[in-house]
């Protein structure tokens, strides 16, 4: 099957000549006054008004256990100039095509229409859903523009680029809220589950956490956890997070679904109490660290320093 054939058969909309979309359950939940997405509780970003993207969509340096994308079809670490569209082409295309999309929401007869009509024009951009968005060379642009249209962004990365990272925030074109994900507690299971074909993967990442504390914008650390194979270790993890310093830690149960159910089963995915207890044992050892809040249909916590900063303001934009 073609890769292309495949991403459309997982309701993927393929953009220009890098870049997907998306629209994820929880977005067609709130469409239906049925559910919001944990990020509408914790941050005030509205479910219905989320374009769920990637600019890069199959590169990465990694194949993580855990990752619910096409892994086996990874393209490596670097794009071609001929895969490389313009940002305003991609934001363009991007909103067309969730429009698309939509579309067939519009015969529901449970929609929200309202949230429908709005929905028409996202003013939040999840960088996040297939490949390492800081692959992408003009990401900064993209940002920059996305800005500009008074939307949001939310950049997840694995952090092995952290020279990007630094360049953003040298121009002033850091995300509206950056993430990095955190996922093995030492250098040994990180290898084992991170499958990096990067050698020095493990150094990387560490250099992006240690960069964290001096960008300036809001800043996440992001965990998925997986029912024995990742949950010990709970002060190594403390130190890690100390070390990045973020704003925010998302403790989130890993859940099988899309490829990852082909490597790892059901009865790997930790339930909501079993999230909530590796949170608190993570933050026994940082103790500026409490838990703020937490979505139990989501399995995920919410650890931070102060409920004062958690909603997105007007400033931040």
């Amino acid at each position: 099957m073609e890769i292309k054939d495949l991403l459309k058969k997982q309701h993927y909309a393929i953009v220009g000549k890098s870049s997907s979309v998306q629209i994820c359950r929880w977005a067609k939940r709130a469409l239906l006054d049925e559910g919001f997405c944990y990020k509408q509780q914790f941050y005030g970003i509205n479910s219905h008004l989320c374009c769920q993207m990637s600019p890069a969509t199959l590169f990465c340096q990694n194949k993580c256990m855990h990752c619910w994308r096409a892994i086996e079809f990874s393209l490596g670490d670097k794009m071609k100039k001929e895969d490389v569209d313009e940002p305003k082409e991609i934001i363009d295309k991007c909103i067309l095509a969730q429009r698309k999309m939509l579309t067939g929401f519009k015969g529901n007869k449970k929609i929200n229409m309202k949230k429908w009509k709005e929905a028409q024009n996202p003013s939040q951009f999840a960088i996040s859903l297939s490949g390492e968005p800081t692959i992408y060379p003009k990401l900064g642009e993209l940002i920059k523009e996305l800005r500009s249209r008074k939307i949001t962004s939310f950049l997840v990365t694995n952090g092995l680029n952290p020279e990007i990272l630094e360049k953003l925030g040298k121009e002033g074109n850091l995300p509206t809220q950056l993430y990095v994900s955190l996922n093995s507690s030492n250098k040994e299971d990180y290898e084992h589950w991170h499958r990096s074909i990067k050698k020095d993967a493990w150094k990387r990442f560490n250099e992006t956490l240690e960069l964290f504390p001096k960008l300036n914008t809001r800043k996440v650390v992001r965990m998925t956890l997986v029912r024995e194979k990742n949950m010990s270790e709970p002060e190594n993890y403390a130190k890690l997070i100390k070390k990045a310093n973020p704003d925010f830690v998302e403790v989130k149960a890993y859940m099988s679904v899309g490829f990852a159910r082909e490597r790892m089963g059901y009865e790997t995915m930790p339930t909501h109490a079993e999230t909530r207890k590796f949170a608190e044992e993570i933050a026994s050892f940082i103790p500026e660290y409490k838990i703020l809040d937490e979505k139990v249909e989501s399995r995920v916590v919410l650890l931070g320093k102060s409920k004062a900063r958690m909603k997105i303001k007007e400033s931040e934009l």
